[in-house]
């Protein structure tokens, strides 16, 4: 076993789960579906879409369907981090939002899930979205090489990844920490500081997209998109946007068959890319859900449901597999691209009730579906619990009879029993933050922000942030879900009791000292 660097004044989770029956640790496959962007109110189940996700639908009629879930953040990168890791991503310097050759922030001496799971005896394979960057410094991968560390080095047995995200550059798949389809004689070459000679750009040539940015967006040019960070080469391994999914989930139907036929049991985590931006989906979707390339992408993430699902029946593993779906962060409707995703709108509510979205501090930015599916072990229904993905590393450690090392996930909990039944008391409290690393604390019936600096409004996606310099917030989240009312001056007694337990939150580990605008003694 490796040894693990674990970060300071961290808990340690010594529970098992053991059938009653058998006196012997349950292994069932665990597939982790993991979605980019999409909002509390995207899918059907949860009655505020204006676009039917049917095969969510199923799988929410036959699990747990949460409405008081939070990722770690209000982005990517940290909630991928927070998930993989059990920890809060604003304890470590680094987890934001990474750029395409960012290093791999979480490091091979992390323990991480996956280490878990290999642990437990499972395979472990991750398909799709990675953005948790790759190498062991930042801008000097070698792309045609075999990129290291990788996943693979972080508990992982199979990869097949994105290299960094749709809409930055390198635009290739790797698999196993090597880039798919690279011809030799044609190598790829990345840089995130300037253009090489010759290669046009979306500012500079936009007569050449098919695409055109909102914001950003607006450098290399692949597929006839501009994406971010400069690229040259490899044209026989770069992806074909409308394939992306299709990818993705042939992969991930491949690791199940290879584990299923091995006889061991599997985790997969599925991190699909759809509604991430530029919005392509596959051609059979365009033109389907009337809200344009953004709600045909959430049709194509309901597909790749379906696909896999059906995969698990067709093996017999449909009663074995506990299936979890949930989202990174909450939904954005224009993040850098003209797809006519404002205009096209229409009744469709993808924050639902909630206020803000991606990047923010309202509930908007956080609070996110998510079903759980153990088809014969978890009986269906809805769940109010508050609960906290980070909670996942804890609770499937305790179902797998793992002693996590200490100093492991500090910052996960065991919730094993309100993950797998409805009825079930989760967290007290759960803390999150915003893109400008601004934290927020809710025990799920009262929501604290503190006063914090930043922009009070995302001016490129038009996003409600969260940040007010000199006002703190506290929202009456049972009465008022959508934050619309603040009522810290008559509740400041409330205010003070969650921003206690803010501050010990923050100063029972490690934390990341750019945690400045959250002033302790104020």
């Amino acid at each position: 076993m490796k040894n693990f660097l674990l970060p300071l004044g961290a808990l340690v989770i010594t529970t098992c789960h053991v059938s009653a029956e058998s006196n012997q640790v349950e292994r069932p496959n665990v597939l982790f579906i993991y979605a980019d962007d999409i909002g509390y109110g995207d899918l059907s189940c949860y009655e505020t879409s204006a676009v039917k996700t049917p095969n969510v639908e199923a799988l929410a009629s036959e699990g747990i369907r949460f409405t008081n879930v939070h990722c770690g953040a209000a982005t990517s990168t940290p909630s991928r981090y927070g998930l993989l890791t059990g920890e809060c991503p604003w304890r470590k310097r680094g987890t934001g939002i990474a750029a395409g050759d960012a290093a791999m922030i979480i490091t091979p001496d992390r323990y991480t899930l996956a280490d878990m799971f290999k642990e437990a005896g499972y395979k472990t394979g991750v398909v799709g979205k990675w953005h948790l960057g790759l190498g062991n410094k930042t801008g000097k991968q070698d792309w045609n090489g075999i990129v290291k560390p990788n996943p693979e080095d972080i508990g992982f047995d199979y990869s097949y990844i994105m290299a960094a995200t749709a809409d930055r550059t390198p635009c290739i798949f790797m698999e196993n920490g090597k880039g798919v389809g690279l011809d030799p004689n044609d190598p790829v070459y990345v840089s995130y500081t300037e253009n090489f000679p010759g290669e046009p750009t979306g500012k500079d040539n936009p007569e050449l997209l098919r695409i055109h940015p909102s914001h950003g967006h607006d450098q290399s040019i692949v597929n006839g998109i501009s994406r971010i960070g400069y690229m040259k080469g490899g044209k026989s391994a770069l992806w074909r946007d409308e394939d992306i999914a299709d990818s993705i989930t042939a992969h991930a139907i491949r690791f199940i068959e290879r584990a299923s036929k091995e006889e061991e049991p599997f985790f997969l985590y599925l991190a699909t890319n759809d509604i991430h931006v530029p919005r392509v989906p596959n051609e059979r979707f365009i033109g389907k859900s009337g809200l344009g390339p953004r709600g045909d992408a959430l049709l194509s993430f309901d597909w790749t449901v379906g696909e896999v699902m059906k995969t698990l029946r067709h093996l017999n593993l449909d009663e074995n597999t506990i299936v979890i779906l949930s989202s990174d962060n909450g939904a954005v409707i224009d993040d850098g691209y003209k797809d006519q995703a404002v205009e096209l709108l229409g009744d469709h509510k993808p924050t639902g009730v909630y206020r803000g979205g991606k990047y923010s501090s309202y509930e908007g930015g956080t609070r996110v579906p998510c079903i759980l599916r153990w088809k014969g072990k978890v009986q269906s229904g809805v769940s109010e619990a508050l609960m906290s993905q980070l909670d996942w590393f804890a609770s499937f450690a305790s179902m797998c009879g793992v002693n996590v090392p200490e100093g492991a996930a500090p910052d996960s909990e065991n919730h094993l029993d309100a993950w797998m039944d409805a009825k079930q008391n989760g967290r007290d409290y759960v803390v999150v933050q915003n893109v400008n690393n601004n934290l927020s604390i809710t025990d799920g019936t009262w929501k604290y922000i503190p006063a914090a600096n930043g922009p009070a409004i995302s001016k490129q996606t038009n996003t409600e942030l969260g940040n007010r310099p000199n006002n703190h917030q506290l929202y009456y989240l049972i009465s008022d879900p959508g934050e619309k009312n603040n009522v810290y001056k008559d509740n400041k007694e409330k205010a003070e009791q969650l921003r206690a337990k803010l501050i010990s939150e923050i100063e029972r580990g490690a934390h990341y000292k750019g945690l400045k605008e959250l002033k302790v003694n104020q």
